[in-house]
């Protein structure tokens, strides 16, 4: 499976800290920012593969700047957690950022030298067939299956989060497998 596990619910922000955070208390800012940046880099590093770093770290950034502006919104008691709340702020930022440009053509210059071809594995070409696999999917079916599949958010979760039907999510994923499923068959039979 492809998944990291993220749903450790001590993983997420205490409501006293978000009180603070919502009040703008620095520390709880900074505490916030600590405990959820990875999730987001995460998220938007797989959403804007291709992209280049300082893309993928100005979508991470601008996802925190909407998430402190939109803050004192949040409900604790509402239906979605905090995390799913901010990673919904990525994916809609990573989905805008992906509908804005087209992917460069030149490789990312990050991804060249230091690896030799003989220093392979069939581990590593497996993990870029599939990182391209799923970069080729559209920004709504790669939205919907990284949510799920790499942040492990229940379908009604990844419903809230997109603003879509449950119906829609089902449909969305399964195209999405059955995109990659084709794709790497070719890869790996």
């Amino acid at each position: 499976m492809l998944s990291v596990a993220y749903r450790n619910p001590a993983t997420e922000l205490d409501e006293p800290t978000l009180r603070r955070a919502v009040a703008g208390d620095a520390d709880a800012a900074r505490r916030l920012v600590e405990l959820y940046q990875t999730r987001v880099f995460a998220l938007v590093s797989r959403m804007l593969a291709g992209r280049g770093r300082a893309t993928i770290e100005d979508a991470a950034q601008d996802t925190f700047l909407d998430v402190f502006r939109q803050l004192a919104r949040f409900s604790p008691a509402g239906p979605a957690k905090l995390s799913t709340w901010i990673l919904t702020i990525a994916a809609r930022r990573s989905i805008d950022e992906l509908r804005r440009r087209r992917p460069s053509l030149l490789p990312d210059p990050e991804r060249q030298g230091g690896d030799r071809a003989d220093d392979r594995t069939v581990q590593r070409e497996l993990a870029a067939a599939i990182e391209a696999a799923v970069r080729d999917l559209s920004p709504e079916l790669r939205a919907a299956f990284l949510l799920r599949e790499y942040h492990e958010l229940e379908y009604s979760e990844i419903a809230t989060a997109l603003e879509i039907d449950l119906g829609t999510v089902k449909s969305r994923l399964s195209r999405a497998r059955a995109a990659l499923r084709e794709r790497l068959a070719e890869v790996k039979p």
